[in-house]
C-alpha cells in the first residue's frame, strides 16, 4: 500500500483536527473523503480542505473507492454502528473516544475488526504527548521509586453540546471529558481499575437542569488500583477561564508534575501589582502535536501490520471505569469492578 486514502467520519471538532492533520501533515496517507449528517457542516469543511468527495451518509463513504480507513469522530452513541460497518467493509478504524457506550459494545467493536483483519486504534492522544512520555519513561527507571497515587486533573472552558447532557447518549463529563485522565492514571499505574468512589453535580449548566437532571458538569472520583495504586480523578466542563490539565505522580522517593497552564511564557506585571498570564484555551492548542503523532501512528500502523500502540482493550477499559464511576455517582456509593 503506497498511500492511504483516509475518510473521516464527524466534521465536529475532533474530526477536523483529524481532516486537516490527514489533508497535509501525515506523510504517508491523504484525506480522500469527509462525512457528517449535517450538509452545512460537511460543506464548510470540504471548501476549507478542498476535498472532493463529501458524504451525509457515513454508508456512502465506506462504499466510495480510495478510502483504505475510517476516522470515526461521530457522537459516541453511533461508535459501535459504524465501527462495526466498516470493519465488515475491510477498512481500518481510528476511533475516538469514548471508544463506546458500555462494554458490550467495545466487544462487538473489538471483535469485528479483529474478524475481519483490520486495525483498531482508540483516540487516546496523551499517550503520544512528550511530556506524558516523558514522565512515563521516567517511572519506569525508577526516579521516584513505586507508584503510589496518580491525581488527574481535566477541566474544560466549553459549554457542552445539548447531545452531551443526555447521560444515554454520551455517558456524561467523565467520559466526555476525562475519559483521557481514566487512561492516564491506568496508564501511569500500570494496572486495573479494582474499585471507585466518585460524587457529582451540576453548577454551571443551567439550562441542561430541567430536561437532563442527572446531567452534572464537576465531578471527583478516587480510585484504587488492583495492584494497590492510589488515583483522583478532578473533572469539569463549563468552567470558561481555560484548558485545564495537569498531572501528579507521587512515588515513594519522590513526584513527578505533568502538564502546563500557560498559552506562552509572556507574564504582564501591571503597576496595580497585577501578574497577568495568557491561560491555555483549547485542548487543541495543547495537544495538537499529539494528535498528529497518533494520525501518524495509525498510517504507519497499517503500512507495517504491526498493532497499534493504543488498541480496542484500552479503549474498553476506560468504558468500563466510566460506567462504575456513573453508578457510582447515581447510587452514592463505592463500585467495585469485576
Amino acid at each position: 500500500m503506497q498511500t492511504i486514502g483516509v475518510c473521516v467520519i464527524g466534521a465536529g471538532r475532533a474530526g477536523l483536527i483529524h481532516a486537516r492533520n490527514f489533508a497535509s501533515a501525515v506523510p504517508s496517507a491523504r484525506l480522500v473523503g469527509l462525512a457528517d449528517p449535517v450538509p452545512e457542516a460537511v460543506a464548510r469543511a470540504a471548501q476549507e480542505l478542498s476535498i472532493a468527495q463529501t458524504f451525509t451518509d457515513y454508508r456512502e463513504a465506506l462504499e466510495a473507492g480510495g478510502v483504505d480507513a475510517v476516522v470515526v469522530a461521530t457522537p459516541t452513541a453511533n461508535h459501535r454502528e459504524i465501527v462495526v460497518a466498516a470493519a465488515a467493509a475491510g477498512k481500518h478504524v481510528f476511533c475516538e473516544k469514548p471508544m463506546a457506550m458500555n462494554e458490550v459494545d467495545c466487544d462487538a467493536m473489538i471483535e469485528a475488526t479483529r474478524s475481519a483483519g483490520v486495525l483498531l486504534q482508540i483516540g487516546f492522544m496523551r499517550r503520544f504527548d512528550p511530556s506524558f512520555n516523558d514522565a512515563k519513561d521516567r517511572i519506569l527507571r525508577g526516579e521516584i521509586g513505586d507508584v503510589v497515587l496518580v491525581k488527574s486533573v481535566t477541566r474544560g472552558p466549553s459549554v457542552p453540546q445539548r447531545w452531551q447532557y443526555d447521560l444515554t447518549r454520551s455517558n456524561g463529563t467523565l467520559a466526555e471529558v476525562n475519559s483521557h485522565d481514566i487512561d492516564t492514571l491506568r496508564w501511569f499505574s500500570d494496572s486495573e481499575f479494582r474499585e471507585v468512589y466518585a460524587i457529582a453535580g451540576n453548577y454551571r449548566c443551567p439550562d441542561a437542569t430541567a430536561e437532563f437532571p442527572d446531567f452534572y458538569d464537576n465531578l471527583v472520583m478516587t480510585c484504587r488500583f488492583q495492584n494497590g495504586v492510589q488515583g483522583h480523578i478532578d473533572g469539569a466542563a463549563s468552567v470558561k477561564y481555560g484548558y485545564d490539565c495537569r498531572v501528579e505522580i507521587l512515588g515513594t522517593q519522590g513526584v513527578i508534575f505533568v502538564g502546563r497552564q500557560e498559552e506562552t511564557s509572556v507574564r504582564v506585571c501591571a503597576p496595580d501589582r497585577s501578574m497577568r498570564q495568557a491561560f491555555v484555551p483549547s485542548w487543541r492548542d495543547l495537544f495538537r502535536p499529539a494528535y498528529l503523532a497518533e494520525d501518524v501512528e495509525f498510517a504507519e500502523s497499517i503500512r507495517s501490520g504491526r498493532a497499534p500502540r493504543v488498541g480496542g482493550l484500552d479503549g474498553k477499559m476506560a468504558v468500563q471505569v466510566v460506567n462504575a464511576g456513573n453508578r457510582s455517582i447515581r447510587e452514592k456509593r463505592p463500585v467495585t469492578l469485576g
